[in-house]
């Protein structure tokens, strides 16, 4: 059993939002912080679910990062679910960035995020991701800069995500605002979440990488049975879709996209458990499942408690 060490008292601990609206690269921001891979990410928006915990212990400091789903206006039950949960998490923490995308002026979903933590008293940092595609021209960037600065008195900090560029700064003022605190993991953790959930979401991820735009938010994983073996791990999981034509898009002509999803999503696994996987999918069609908060619940989509 990993024991949790004793704080100095010079230590600061504590928990750190991101939020924003979908797609603005939070899930890529929370991976490149914590070090490794534990949101996934893909172009489809709305691609974060849950409120995914991600932990980075360095000498002075323990940061619990919280990944939310993009705060829209929802469209069905699992929408509702996934917004209240990320509205939550704002009065939930000691420190928020609002991630937005800095190549492009502030727009509507911006001014509709940062009218939501006007009403919180958390200290708020302002996060220009995508700093990489921004125009070196100094006019440009001040135009960028000034639309984000309208919507609230906070720091803004540019950064890139993806190229990791700017994200030590970041780092650096959090912990700034962190309180001090004790250890609350293990300093070698990096997510509270079993594999058995990192599992599901790694073959979700592969799914919404192979399909597109074709099977976007109808889709759900469960992982039916996970059976450890001296030299291999077999895993058993369930897609659930909401129409027989979803179904036969996962699975694709004579099976070739399930066999792809598979095969993807088993090499990531393998990394996770640093060994060997045997991956069986199966689809199933679960119709309005997003609609039910029976499904919901069975899925894992609770509306969660502060």
């Amino acid at each position: 059993m990993t024991l949790i060490p004793v704080a100095a008292p010079d230590f600061r601990s504590g928990f750190v939002a991101l939020v924003g609206r979908p797609n603005v690269g939070k899930s890529t921001l929370f991976n490149q912080l914590i070090g490794q891979k534990v949101a996934i990410t893909s172009p489809v928006v709305q691609t974060t679910r849950n409120r995914l915990r991600g932990i980075l212990t360095t000498e002075t400091a323990q940061f619990i990062f919280v990944d939310t789903p993009g705060i829209h206006k929802p469209h069905h039950a699992l929408g509702q679910v996934l917004v209240s949960n990320a509205k939550l998490a704002i009065n939930a923490v000691d420190v928020v960035v609002l991630v937005v995308d800095g190549s492009q002026p502030a727009g509507g979903g911006d001014r509709y995020v940062a009218d939501l933590l006007k009403q919180t008293q958390t200290p708020v940092f302002l996060g220009l991701n995508k700093a990489d595609l921004i125009d070196d021209d100094e006019a440009h960037v001040r135009r960028l800069a000034e639309s984000y600065q309208a919507l609230g008195d906070w720091p803004l900090l540019f950064f890139s995500a993806l190229m990791g560029e700017g994200v030590l700064p970041l780092q650096e003022q959090i912990q700034a605002h962190l309180p001090p605190g004790p250890y609350y993991y293990p300093a070698d953790a990096i997510t509270d979440q079993p594999e058995r959930f990192i599992m599901a979401e790694l073959i979700r991820e592969q799914i919404l990488h192979l399909t597109h735009e074709e099977v976007p938010h109808s889709v759900a994983v469960t992982i039916d049975q996970i059976q450890e073996e001296e030299k291999l791990t077999r895993v058993l999981a369930t897609i659930c879709v909401e129409r027989n034509s979803q179904k036969r898009i996962v699975i694709g002509k004579g099976g070739q996209m399930l066999k792809a999803i598979g095969s993807e999503a088993r090499q990531q696994m393998q990394k996770l458990i640093n060994g060997h996987v045997y991956l069986e999918l199966f689809v199933k069609v679960r119709p309005k499942w997003r609609q039910s908060r029976l499904r919901l619940a069975e899925f894992g989509y609770r509306v969660e408690a502060d």
